[in-house]
């Protein structure tokens, strides 16, 4: 063969092997590998199973909330916010209530803007949310101070 041929050639093979030797000392020995040592090919790390397990929950959902806060879960599911999980607002729960200040109460304007500044996208469901342009709707005032988060339909008064 001409030497053309043979240096990419002997190029691709030298680059096949050095990938295969760094892959020996990187990917862990139990890397695809189910409870039986069966091989599988897939993304799991047979060791890994323990981690997931003793990994601490971080969001909840409204089932959780609704064992203490009765009262705003059932407003809430009244309400236009019904489809958003108490958690985008007030935080995940991880160590709820274990440490009730954990979960921060976010009252300021901004978190309220998160949804509602007008952004008329025409080809996403965004415009369908009810936008206000900040600048004109009470600025410097939050939202709280005439709105009920957990039932907006609802003022605060």
């Amino acid at each position: 063969m001409k030497n053309h041929v043979l240096r990419p050639l002997w190029v691709v093979l030298i680059g096949v092997a050095l990938l295969l030797i760094v892959r020996h000392f990187i990917v862990p020995k139990d890397f695809g590998v189910e409870e039986g040592g069966n091989f599988t090919y897939n993304y799991h790390r047979l060791s890994s199973t323990d981690e997931w397990k003793n990994f601490k929950v971080k969001y909840r959902g409204k089932e959780y909330c609704q064992e203490c806060h009765e009262e705003n879960v059932e407003s809430l599911l009244d309400s236009p916010h019904e489809i958003i999980e108490c958690e985008n607002c007030h935080g995940p729960a991880i160590d709820h209530p274990d440490n009730p200040e954990a979960l921060a109460i976010d009252t300021s304007r901004a978190q309220c803007l998160r949804c509602h500044a007008y952004l008329p996208y025409p080809t996403s469901q965004r415009s369908e949310l009810p936008g206000i342009n900040p600048q004109d709707h009470n600025p410097g005032e939050n939202c709280v101070d005439c709105h009920n988060p957990h039932n907006p339909d609802l003022e605060n008064m």
